[in-house]
């Protein structure tokens, strides 16, 4: 199940930053068609887990940009 980022009122690109943090126990999950390109999706538990660290880094907004900021 892919989360509509109108539902999450949120960002599409922040929202793909912050899953980035995710893992497969997390709840997210890739769907790939043909080639290489594949899709972001959550399981009902991956939802779960991605409006709790929406709020995480809501809260504490310097997260996000320590996990973006270049090396």
């Amino acid at each position: 199940m892919q989360p509509d980022t109108e539902m999450l009122g949120e960002d599409e690109y922040w929202l793909g930053d912050v899953a980035n943090e995710m893992d497969q126990e997390d709840g997210l999950i890739w769907v790939y068609g043909p080639g290489d390109e594949g899709v972001m999706a959550f399981t009902d538990f991956g939802i779960e887990t991605l409006q709790g660290l929406i709020e995480i880094h809501k809260e504490n907004p310097d997260l996000h940009s320590r996990s973006t900021d270049p090396l």
